[in-house]
């Protein structure tokens, strides 16, 4: 996911060579079909995804003459935006690409289409290369697949290895205990002059705190919901995660409550954080010089810490774009070509290395384990792979939206200072009973 604000250099069109290479391979029955600049698709996307957004513009357009007229919004707001279009009766968008956890609920109001029988009986789409870890948690609701892996979202531990040098440490934390105690000894070293230990999203949205507070959730071997279905989100090992967030709050740049991508990305390309836990694309951000990294060649990468060294290291999926095809469309069919070769994975790798970057992740197996991305990105690539097994997942289904934000909201007035962990997930625990079951 590519984090906004980004400089506009970002999304600059500079992206034919790569486009070339990776779209040549990449056809479908449907392409031929397709008019010669007659036709058009609107597509729904978030702003982090602008970039992205016109490299598939320009190559879906030169492959089949199909026109792509994007539509940008926050990343807050496409779930709603997309249901309110097909509940209002305007019908304006034909395929669009939310947040994962939102595909439940606007399944259940009829926003998107069931492509259940489409999937299964279209070979080319070639669902056994998405990584498995997305494949059920981005697309498949109460037994129904709604949609098509996009952007194969997780969180890792990126690093400024001269911030850890000068301040004594050789390698970084393997625990979250250790990444407080890191930090910690950082930012009393270093905040005078403006350099801090962390940067912590803590600004109060699922795909912001959610996001810091699920990392540590996958991090201690909790779960939103156990093994029985039911939430899970007051076990000892949510509480210890909770703590932790608090515990390394304290150390962090200020003010974690109003941080979020623009800021803590601004902090990371300045090297004034040692640490910040992001989406595996930073690493390409901080190696283009469009974007005016200052931490080019100085960083490193590492998989999420964890509780103790009795845990192993696991991926969360704490946001994730899917493709889906609205509702009320009258394309069905060319939408579900472009979805099936904007979800494949040529164009997967592509977007995985090109500059200026798109913010894409892997959702592919085969484009995680390109020879493109090893060797442009080995440490990005190594990383993505603990996706491969384990990953933890946001709940889906409906009201799972509306679950994520009490989550949010109470784990910011726990944060600021009230209460106790325990007490905060409590109540949490009885709400998600009351929306999810």
């Amino acid at each position: 996911m590519s984090r906004s604000p980004r400089p506009a250099t970002w999304t600059a069109l500079t992206f034919a060579a790569v486009g070339a290479l990776a779209l040549s391979a990449c056809t479908s029955p449907a392409s031929g079909e397709t008019g010669a600049g007659d036709e058009e698709l609107t597509v729904l996307l978030i702003s982090s995804h602008e970039g992205a957004s016109q490299w598939l513009k320009d190559e879906y357009e030169k492959k089949t003459g199909v026109s792509i007229n994007p539509v940008i919004v926050p990343y807050d707001e496409i779930g709603a935006k997309l249901s309110l279009d097909q509940q209002s009766g305007a019908n304006t968008i034909d395929v669009a690409a939310p947040w994962y956890v939102s595909i439940g609920d606007l399944a259940a109001d009829g926003s998107i289409q069931d492509l259940s029988e489409w999937i299964e009986s279209d070979d080319e789409i070639d669902t056994e290369d998405f990584i498995p870890d997305i494949y059920d948690p981005y697309t498949l609701v109460a037994g129904k697949r709604y949609g098509l892996p996009f952007d194969g979202d997780t969180h890792v531990l990126f690093y400024n290895k001269e911030i850890l040098e000068r301040n004594g440490f050789t390698e970084p934390p393997a625990t979250w205990d250790e990444y407080v105690a890191q930090a910690k000894a950082i930012t009393e070293n270093e905040s005078a002059n403006g350099v801090y230990g962390a940067a912590v999203f803590g600004q109060k949205s699922p795909l912001i705190l959610g996001a810091s507070f699920a990392n540590r959730l996958a991090g201690f071997g909790g779960e939103f919901v156990g093994a029985d279905g039911k939430p899970s989100i007051n076990s000892p090992e949510a509480i210890a995660a909770a703590e932790s967030l608090r515990d390394i709050s304290e150390h962090a740049l200020p003010t974690p409550a109003e941080t979020a991508f623009g800021e803590g990305n601004a902090a990371w390309f300045n090297g004034k954080v040692a640490f910040i836990e992001n989406w595996t694309d930073l690493g390409v951000g901080s190696q283009d010089p469009n974007t005016g990294s200052l931490v080019a060649d100085k960083w490193g990468v590492v998989t999420l810490p964890v509780g103790d060294a009795s845990v192993e290291s696991r991926a969360s999926l704490v946001a994730g774009f899917t493709w889906v095809i609205a509702g009320n469309t009258d394309k069905t069919e060319l939408a579900k070509d472009f979805i099936k070769w904007a979800s494949s994975s040529e164009v997967n790798e592509a977007l995985l290395t090109s500059l200026p970057p798109t913010g894409i992740d892997p959702n592919r197996v085969s484009s995680l384990e390109s020879d493109s991305y090893g060797e442009q990105y080995p440490e990005l690539q190594e990383v993505n792979r603990a996706t491969l097994s384990g990953a933890l997942a946001w709940p889906t289904g409906e009201n799972a939206g509306q679950a994520a934000q009490v989550l949010v909201d109470e784990l910011a007035k726990y944060l600021a200072g009230d209460g106790t962990a325990k007490e905060t997930l409590d109540r949490v625990q009885s709400e998600w009973e009351e929306l999810l079951g």
